[in-house]
């Protein structure tokens, strides 16, 4: 699978700050929760561009090479998103089967 390079280095850069916050000894603890809900409204947003650059195009007003970009960049981090949720269902599937 690959993974856009724009969207790894969002996460390096959010990792980054988070850990130099860390440090800092004034920022809030990293929430697993929040990234997941922040990365579900980075891909609605790439699709709603993905979105609009098609009706650009349709109206004669913009490239169709925005409209593929937008488009591969909305699918791969759609892709990304199936991956991380396939391995949390994953993930907590092994916990069930864990002895008590």
């Amino acid at each position: 699978m690959a993974i856009d390079p724009l969207s790894a280095a969002r996460a390096y850069q959010q990792t980054a700050r988070a850990a130099q916050g860390d440090a800092a000894g004034g920022a809030e603890a990293m929430d697993f929760g929040a990234l997941v809900q922040d990365a579900i409204r980075q891909a609605g947003q790439n699709v709603s561009v993905a979105e609009n650059q098609a009706l650009a195009v349709a109206g004669g007003q913009a490239d169709i090479v925005d409209v593929v970009t937008a488009i591969a960049a909305a699918e791969t981090q759609m892709q990304t998103m199936i991956a991380v949720r396939d391995q949390v269902i994953s993930a907590y599937q092994e916990i069930l089967r864990m002895p008590i």
